[in-house]
């Protein structure tokens, strides 16, 4: 067993955010929304009735396909994949170009050239998520028995769900053994069911801003946000595709309330503290005076432009689900037992979505099994979107784990 556990600060400087206006309805059309999620601008694996995918409310989803991206090529050995995880608003877009937005891919900070996961190095697998919206098979898909919409008639994902059409994918691209599994948030959470589920084909995890149970009071904020996309009149019972039109108020709001957990009281102080927005004095309105109002405005219209809103109801439910230790007779430690896979563990000490004593607990775990884990609590007050951000320390973190993971692999450029 070897652990490290490592504290260190993140030295940042952001400039101030200004004129960022609201955007009051989607500036996508449903038809180029509803392209994405059955023929999405990336590669696609289908999976037929000979090979359905058991979830866990007991029901086979077939058919049923899996939008994803790969980057780098398959070493002659198969020793150098990589599974990227993505978090609840994220797609298998993680280092090009959104099809959608036109954005750099989400996690291009630490994917790429030159980067700690390099192309050059690693053969590079993301997967957009079952119950996703850009490609994989979920609520916003067609069902192939009716030909309309799933809608709510779609069954309720898990983690666990989650994963095992991931492993199903790796199994079509023919990887036996993953060098390693990588995700923040609830990327995270499929990175630690990975190794609880497929110990044996996982060498190496590093697991970032995660748990291995979603907390009461994370789940109440995921309540608040579903609440707010059901109250919308547009939501139509979860059918708003069936009247051609998208919930995208009740979804906005649901979003910027999820994006003030992703923050910290003292990035919020630094990039807007009270200023006022394009004005110098209060309007005595309900106008967006502040800069941080508008920038909430901002992160909410935006998001409708991308997201389907029944995708949101059912990835913020899978993640309420998870428990990791519920299934191994409540002992977390159980979940790990014998386990050969490396492990890195990451958080951040803004983070109060997910803090630093969920890590420490997977750790402690981790310790009782005797798995090699290393545990790097980072200062910085991005707050849980710190994974995402310009952070060195992470990066020189995540490079020197994957780097040693790769020597003890055997990868010539590990």
């Amino acid at each position: 067993m070897q652990v490290a556990i490592t504290r260190l600060i993140a030295n940042e400087v952001d400039g101030q955010m200004g004129g960022v206006k609201s955007i009051p309805s989607p500036a996508i059309s449903a038809d180029e929304r509803s392209h994405e999620v059955d023929h999405p601008s990336s590669q696609i694996a289908h999976f037929g009735a000979e090979q359905p995918l058991r979830l866990d409310c007991g029901v086979d989803l077939t058919p049923f396909q899996i939008a994803y991206q790969t980057y780098g090529e398959l070493n002659a050995d198969r020793s150098n994949a990589v599974l990227i995880c993505h978090a609840l608003t994220g797609d298998q877009h993680v280092a090009n170009v959104h099809p959608v937005t036109g954005k750099p891919g989400w996690w291009e900070t630490l994917v790429g050239p030159g980067r700690p996961i390099d192309p050059k190095h690693y053969f590079i697998i993301c997967s957009n998520v079952i119950g996703g919206c850009m490609g994989s098979t979920g609520p916003a898909s067609i069902n192939p028995s009716t030909g309309k919409v799933w809608g709510l008639d779609f069954p309720v994902i898990t983690i666990p769900d989650m994963v095992r059409a991931q492993a199903m994918l790796v199994d079509r691209l023919g990887v036996d053994t993953l060098f390693a599994v990588v995700g923040g948030s609830m990327g995270g959470m499929q990175v630690l069911q990975w190794t609880a589920a497929y110990p044996g084909r996982v060498f190496s995890a590093l697991a970032i801003a995660c748990a291995t149970r979603h907390s009461a009071q994370n789940i109440a904020f995921h309540e608040l946000g579903r609440q707010a996309v059901m109250a919308d009149p547009d939501w139509h019972g979860g059918g708003y595709a069936d009247h051609g039109i998208h919930p995208h108020r009740g979804l906005a709001v649901a979003r910027m309330a999820a994006h003030i957990t992703y923050l910290s009281d003292a990035a919020l102080h630094r990039k807007f503290g009270r200023r006022m927005q394009d004005r110098e004095l209060p309007t005595f309105s309900f106008d967006a005076d502040f800069q941080v109002e508008s920038y909430l405005r901002y992160q909410g219209s935006s998001f409708v432009e991308r997201f389907d809103a029944n995708s949101y109801l059912y990835l913020t439910r899978a993640m309420d689900y998870f428990d990791i230790a519920a299934d191994h007779g409540g002992v977390l430690a159980r979940a790990f037992a014998e386990i050969a896979t490396r492990f890195c563990v990451v958080s951040f000490t803004s983070d109060w979505l997910f803090p630093t004593s969920e890590s420490r607990a997977l750790v402690h775990a981790l310790n009782a099994s005797s798995a090699r884990v290393s545990f790097a609590e980072i200062e910085t007050d991005r707050g849980h979107d710190a994974f995402l951000l310009d952070v060195p320390e992470f990066f020189d973190i995540s490079r020197a784990f994957l780097q040693s993971a790769g020597k003890a692999r055997g990868l010539k450029d590990g």
